[in-house]
């Protein structure tokens, strides 16, 4: 899709249909939404490219959000510790607080990166109490 601030909104559409017509709760559904937003607003921001990719990948235990930039940007994505008057810097952090793992790696190909993250599909408080 291109680069483009329209593209989140859209972005964020596709998540939410996507989840809902997988059977995923809505408590996820809404974590993947803010994680898919923020770093499909990263991918804008930093990569000066002129399209990006985004896929969502639902597996028995997981959702993996992945989003592809051209990466002509300066910057690698990493994790910041804005301060309190900071009006950027928090995407990653939120990224970080919702999903069990997120990452930096190449795109296929070797041109450009993917920023990815996953989140669990059951958190620890839904999951089967073992039996003695």
């Amino acid at each position: 899709m291109p680069a483009v601030p329209a593209s989140v909104r859209t972005v964020r559409a596709g998540v939410r249909e996507l989840l809902a017509a997988r059977g995923v709760g809505q408590d996820l559904s809404d974590s993947a939404v803010v994680v898919t937003s923020e770093l499909v607003t990263n991918a804008l921001t930093h990569s000066a490219g002129d399209r990006i990719v985004c896929r969502l990948h639902v597996m028995a235990d997981r959702v993996r959000i992945e989003v592809e930039d051209q990466a002509r940007g300066p910057e690698v994505p990493f994790l910041r510790r804005p301060g309190p008057d900071d009006q950027n810097g928090r995407g990653l952090l939120l990224v970080d607080a919702l999903g069990s793992d997120w990452g930096v790696g190449r795109a296929p190909g070797g041109h450009g990166r993917v920023v990815w993250a996953e989140l669990p599909l059951r958190s620890p408080s839904q999951e089967p109490h073992a039996r003695p």
